[in-house]
């Protein structure tokens, strides 16, 4: 069973888990206890998503729940964090097809509810664009639940190094070594974009409960100095700190630092 304990004062709740499987597992059922809390309030849920290695396992899990046990999405409005500028929806690195393999494809939420940002804007309309996107997320109220995992350089979506507290949905410039870990999946470090369009710090923590999960040894030191180094615009993942609504869930290949 999932651990949860309390390491320092400012770290308000961290879920230590077995391995990986139970890591999602137990993160997806946090995902499904909001959407049917709202469900039994006749309230829509909104949801902040993530992309990349570490929900994958999560929305398998969810998937299941919906097929397996009547979990249903027709309350959830989705916004994702990120996605590449520019790439086409349908290229199977984007974000869009990531989100639709993995996840959308296979529930039953409405088309409509998807918000994903798109990147077939021009440099000229891409401000006017994220600022469109951020008024989307505050037309709902903000964020019901914020899912997120974590860079090797301490981002969260793509906000990478250097990122300001007070940042909203923009453009942005990826950092060396977000690129270098995309190059396998793009097939050469000069297929994988250098810039994105990532929701800002600021509104990822004006979100009502955040769920960082953090996965395997690769993870180990990134999560540590997350937890245990000063709040710095180096270490995006830092600013969480100050925040009650974070819980962080690891497995324990992630956790493996955290008490040194």
């Amino acid at each position: 069973m999932p651990i949860s304990l309390n390491t320092r004062s400012r770290i308000k709740s961290l879920t230590l888990c077995a391995d990986a499987e139970q890591a999602s597992v137990y993160a997806a059922h946090k995902i499904a206890d909001i959407i049917k809390d709202r469900q039994n309030a006749g309230k829509q849920a909104v949801l902040g998503l993530a992309t990349g290695i570490t929900p994958i396992s999560i929305y398998k899990e969810l998937v299941r729940l919906h097929k397996n046990e009547s979990l249903s999405f027709q309350n959830v409005i989705t916004f994702n964090l990120d996605e590449y500028y520019p790439i086409c929806p349908n290229n199977d690195q984007s974000y869009t097809y990531f989100m639709h393999n993995y996840l959308f494809g296979q529930i039953d939420i409405a088309p409509q509810n998807i918000h994903i940002p798109h990147t077939d804007c021009s440099l000229e309309e891409v401000d006017d664009y994220c600022k469109d996107y951020e008024a989307k997320i505050r037309s709902y109220g903000g964020l019901d639940l914020q899912l997120l995992g974590i860079g090797r350089n301490g981002h969260i979506g793509f906000n990478e190094p250097g990122s300001r507290f007070d940042s909203i949905t923009r453009l942005v410039e990826l950092h060396e070594l977000t690129r270098r870990d995309a190059e396998t999946s793009f097939g050469s470090l000069d297929n994988v974009p250098r810039q994105a369009i990532s929701v800002g710090i600021d509104t990822i923590c004006q979100a009502k409960k955040i769920l960082l999960v953090a996965l395997g040894a690769r993870k180990s030191e990134i999560i540590h100095k997350a937890l245990n180094t000063s709040i710095s615009e180096d270490l995006p993942a830092s600013f969480l700190q100050n925040f009650p609504q974070v819980e962080y869930v690891l497995d324990s290949d992630a956790a493996a630092l955290i008490e040194k």
